[in-house]
């Protein structure tokens, strides 16, 4: 009987963790696997990937194939409060990400200690789109050039 009741209450244990872990997971939309929209040709590819990170935090990753076959991966965690964090995979680099709203964040990449870009992150209101606004800027602040992209979702 007591075997019984162990088994069960383990059971029960493994079931609520299994539980809240789906729940953290669902708690951002944004987690989930996303590929850039292209018109390079193959085997050119984007994909991010975006993964929770420690108390509400997230942890983005990158991965590429230019369309000459190289591949490249970096990635960065947030915590969403503007604090800038090391960027693993580029030298010299870091991003800060804050929320602006419900559905957009505000990206800053600092590469050799300046802001060189702030990218507008959108997700679609019925999730399963991303649109990325890059905004560049030059060693004082000037908008050099705007570039968009969008991300789909496939997982």
């Amino acid at each position: 009987m007591c075997r019984r009741k162990l088994k069960i209450g383990c059971l029960a244990l493994a079931t609520l963790v299994v539980t809240a872990v789906s729940a953290s997971a669902q708690s951002n939309p944004r987690f989930g696997v996303w590929q850039m929209q292209s018109d390079a040709p193959p085997p050119s590819k984007n994909i991010m990937t975006y993964e929770p990170y420690g108390n509400g935090g997230m942890e983005i990753t990158v991965a590429s194939t230019n369309a000459g076959g190289q591949d490249n991966e970096w990635g960065y965690v947030t915590m969403f409060d503007g604090v800038f964090q090391a960027v693993r995979g580029q030298e010299n680099s870091e991003t800060a990400v804050e929320i602006i709203d419900d559905r957009s964040t505000r990206i800053l990449n600092m590469r050799n200690g300046r802001v060189s870009q702030v990218i507008i992150n959108t997700l679609s209101e019925d999730g399963n789109r991303i649109d990325n606004e890059y905004v560049r800027l030059d060693e004082n602040g000037k908008i050099t050039r705007v570039t968009h992209a969008v991300y789909n979702r496939i997982r």
